[in-house]
């Protein structure tokens, strides 16, 4: 696929050609130019901009000009804000915002924008950084959505603050279940839980004053008949035992068939505005009581006189049978502008918006023909100026008099329009959107899902919503998934999870979700953005650095090596020089130089298996305090008289299943390390510490919930910056002058500590020293006490040991051969095997074996531990000897070997064989 910034000439930036980019920014610019999500990045001192396809939305008129040019150049009229952000990252601290609010200018004007976004360090094959990686989505349109609604909602709570609304309800017509808020239970006396639970329509109108219950449902039977608006007011006695007015005000919603799906609807007080109503209706029956000849007169004398005539926001008037007004309350002039002569000169039907007219006069019509009281008519009106504005109103009959009460709703139906429009945005988006959204419940199963699922997935909305959703998730994200329910049904919201579903097609992808439960925790409502591009992408990257790391580690071992073989190989071939030239006094010193190159070796493949956790660990319950007091003396004098060695060692430290030779090498090359740090001298100091580590701490350090004791060894040396800790375990990565160090020391104590069920952590800054920390899990036994190693016997036979047999099982002839023929020189009789299966037949055949050394890796089938199992299962009492360069799992029992085995690590030397050998036969 093309993209439109793959034809930029490169050459004529900072950057340069492509073909001479640096790796990573080459791997940064292919998750870039694949990516679905708007994506800039800088590269090098000069921040250079370098974008993909969807940024392009973003920058407007910036682009193309914005290709190749300084980052802050492209931004300069939002630099202010976002510069110290870039300054921030590129210090190698990443950067998220959420909504953020910038002044942008980008199409020619100035305009209020708003941003969801996140910076990432790059850094370059030396570990700086280099740049960034920024991945940003315009939130405008969402924000600009919210803050109505929002706005909305707290007008909502301050009318309910007020009084002014004293509770809603909601009733689902179908279920006939009736819900109301805690308001609403408070003010009637009802019990809030079983209002969220559900009422009857009859617990709910049990207080309703006997003179209304009959009026009230007839209105009620009457809008669930007709659907749409709802108002009546009736009585209600509340919590205090006295009947109050109030006003039902709430709309039904029919299904297609006519039938009534739900009931929605606030309880207003209108006790003082029914008092005032009253305080009209008498003064207009004592008016109509009045002599008809002085009828006009008093109407106005007595609304002149009253003053909830003069003071009322509603728009109060008398029609007469022509559709004139005979008198107006002043509400008209302040709401319309209309004075009461204007009124009173224009038929009212003349206000009356031309689309609203037709019907508003079949209204007037029916209701001079019929005579019954109008309620609830909503027409636009005519002001003085030129708008309109929506009234609602009532009208009563009284002869040929008509008295109504008109009130402004034009707020309530913009309103009402603009939640329709917002209605219908959110459907357009729910279908249109390609991110999966619905509501599932607690029980397991969907209640609603948009079409994306079918989408990206192929399933059909009716196989998912009677399918368990669990059916859809990848096995292994079973156990996260289940967690997830039950934060939710905690009613905690949920941001940020991965989870894996399967397609239709046997498909597997990923989602990245958003996730918020209801009021009641039953149902909750998600939204999964599709990222399997993205973590494909990302595991593109970690395996190119995978390739870098495995790249320098074969590279540091390759050269290692070489001087290693070097050394043996030159000294055999000048033995062999020798030896041809009757020089033999001379064979000692290059026999003594391959020797010590094969012990570096050696050494080196042994730290090598410590931090891949391969060594082969003899761990035994061991005192730590007890090992490293009797190591302080010998380190001291390895870190020379410079170094000031400390030690703080918690008394009745518990004990620890380790390797002791193994933590005796990683302490010593800690103190090493240390003192390394501190060329001008200083204070190292080793401590130990019993710990407890919880659920929180362990997640931290990667490390189950339960007892660990610690070793830290801390020093005030140099220290080191974040991206020399992040790569100080990698092995053969070091900061010394070449020569003066492998870079293995920190790598072996990394793998020792996690080989032995712990973690290692560092510690560190710049100008204030560095700690390294090891957490080793607790052991409930006691320490063993050290045996001392009897005296070395070299290879002379023992004469009472003579006669027995031994049988060797090994694959590789050398090793076979430098076996045999020490166990000879031992005065022992010995039998060779190449592989397991001839090993184990001849363990199950009559022949007398009195001892088996096996190599760990044979073939034929079984390894050598396997082979020794079958083997001992017929020869109960036989010693067996296995030979590993490596750790295998199966070689231990519960962190112990297993009794009767015994174990010699490759490479060894031929007296630790004879002595091993004496053992296990004296034994």
């Amino acid at each position: 696929m093309s993209f439109i910034l793959d034809d930029f000439d490169w050459a004529t930036t900072a950057l340069g050609a492509q073909q001479s980019w640096p790796v990573e920014l080459r791997t940064t610019w292919a998750i870039m130019r694949t990516s679905s999500f708007a994506m800039c990045a800088t590269w090098g001192p000069e921040r250079t901009l370098i974008y993909n396809d969807a940024y392009i939305a973003l920058l407007g008129e910036r682009h193309p000009g914005a290709i190749g040019r300084p980052i802050e150049e492209v931004w300069l009229d939002v630099w202010p804000t976002v510069g110290p952000m870039v300054d921030q990252v590129l210090a190698g601290n990443p950067v998220h915002q959420q909504n953020m609010h910038l002044l942008t200018t980008r199409n020619g004007y100035p305009e209020d924008t708003y941003w969801t976004f996140s910076y990432s360090p790059l850094t370059d094959a030396s570990g700086a950084v280099a740049g960034f990686l920024n991945v940003a989505i315009e939130t405008t349109q969402l924000v600009t959505i919210q803050q109505p609604a929002i706005a909305n909602a707290e007008r909502v709570q301050l009318a309910l603050a007020a009084g002014a609304i004293i509770g809603t309800w909601f009733w689902d017509l179908p279920t006939n279940r009736f819900t109301v808020d805690e308001a609403f239970a408070r003010n009637f006396g009802l019990d809030p839980a079983l209002g969220r639970e559900g009422l009857s329509l009859q617990q709910v109108v049990a207080t309703v004053h006997p003179e209304d219950i009959d009026s009230l449902h007839a209105a009620i039977n009457d809008v669930i008949s007709r659907g749409g608006p709802y108002a009546h007011q009736y009585r209600v006695r509340r919590a205090d035992g006295r009947y109050y007015w109030l006003e039902a005000n709430g709309r039904v919603e029919l299904a297609a068939d006519g039938t009534g799906l739900s009931f929605p609807g606030v309880l207003i007080n209108v006790e003082d505005r029914r008092a005032i109503e009253g305080e009209r209706d008498r003064a207009i029956a004592r008016v109509m009581a009045l002599n008809a000849e002085l009828e006009q007169k008093v109407i106005a004398q007595t609304f002149e006189r009253g003053r909830t005539w003069q003071i009322t926001p509603d728009l109060l008037g008398v029609l007469n049978h022509e559709g004139y007004f005979e008198s107006t309350n002043p509400a008209w002039q302040v709401t319309l502008g209309w004075s009461e002569e204007e009124l009173a000169n224009t038929h009212f039907l003349d206000f009356v918006h031309p689309k609203d007219k037709a019907g508003t006069h079949n209204v007037w019509q029916n209701f001079k023909q019929a005579g019954e009281p109008a309620l609830g008519l909503e027409h636009r009106f005519r002001c003085k100026n030129g708008e309109w504005r929506w009234l609602s109103w009532v009208a009563v009959p009284d002869g040929r008099k008509t008295y109504c009460s008109a009130r402004d709703i034009t707020r309530e139906k913009l309103n009402r329009a603009e939640l329709r429009k917002r209605t219908a945005e959110r459907d357009r988006l729910w279908e249109s959107t390609n991110d999966l959204m619905g509501s599932a419940g607690i029980d397991g199963y969907f209640k609603t899902i948009n079409p994306a699922w079918t989408q990206l997935l192929g399933w059909d909305s009716e196989h998912l919503l009677k399918t368990p959703f669990l059916d859809l998730v990848v096995e292994d994200d079973w156990a996260d998934v289940l967690g997830l329910m039950e934060r939710l049904a905690k009613g905690e919201k949920v941001s940020g999870f991965t989870s894996r579903l399967r397609s239709k097609s046997g498909e597997t992808r990923s989602f990245l979700w958003n996730a918020a439960p209801d009021s009641a925790g039953r149902v909750f409502h998600f939204v999964g953005r599709d990222v399997t591009a993205q973590h494909m992408a990302e595991e593109s990257l970690r395996q190119s650095q995978k390739m870098e790391a495995i790249g320098q580690l074969t590279g540091g071992l390759a050269h290692d090596f070489n001087n290693l073989l070097a050394g043996i190989s030159g000294s055999l071939e000048l033995m062999h020089l020798r030896i041809e030239q009757g020089r033999f006094h001379e064979l000692s010193k290059y026999m003594s130089s391959a020797e010590t190159a094969a012990r570096r070796a050696a050494s080196l493949t042994h730290r090598l298996l410590a931090f891949s956790r391969r060594q082969t660990l003899l761990p035994k319950p061991t005192d730590a305090n007890g090992l490293i007091a009797g190591m302080l003396e010998m380190i001291q004098r390895t870190v020379g008289p410079g170094i000031r060695l400390e030690s703080d060692l918690q008394a009745n430290l518990w004990t620890a299943l380790v390797d002791a030779s193994q933590l005796e090498n990683t302490l010593l090359n800690l103190c090493i390390n240390a003192r390394d740090a501190m060329p001008g001298g200083g204070v190292i100091k080793a401590c130990t510490q019993n710990l407890w580590i919880d659920a929180a701490r362990g997640m931290t350090l990667n490390l189950p919930e339960g007892e660990y004791l610690s070793l830290a060894v801390s020093d005030d040396g140099v220290g080191m910056p974040p991206q020399i800790v992040a790569r100080a375990v990698e092995p053969f990565f070091t900061t010394k002058p070449i020569g003066e160090g492998t870079g293995l020391g920190l790598s072996m104590a990394y793998g020792f500590a996690k080989q032995s069920g712990g973690q290692m952590r560092i510690v560190s800054v710049v100008g204030e020293g560095t700690t390294v920390t090891l957490y080793l899990p607790r052991h409930a036994g006691v320490p063993e006490a050290d045996t001392a190693p009897g005296a070395a016997t070299g290879l002379e036979p023992v004469p009472q040991r003579q006669g027995k047999t031994v049988l060797v099982v090994d694959d590789e002839p050398t090793i076979r051969l430098l076996v045999t023929d020490v166990l000879e020189e031992l005065g022992l009789n010995v039998i060779e095997a190449s592989d397991s299966a001839a090993g184990l037949a001849l363990l199950q055949s009559d022949v007398t074996i009195d001892l088996l050394i096996s190599d760990v890796g044979l073939p034929g089938g079984m390894n050598g531990r396997q082979m020794a199992d079958a083997g001992l299962l017929v020869r109960r009492a036989m010693p067996v000897l296995l030979i590993t360069g490596y750790a295998e799992n199966s070689l231990l029992t519960d962190g112990q070997l297993a009794p009767g085995i015994a174990v010699l690590t490759k490479p060894f030397g031929l007296d630790a064989l004879a002595s091993r050998v004496r053992e296990l036969l004296a034994d």
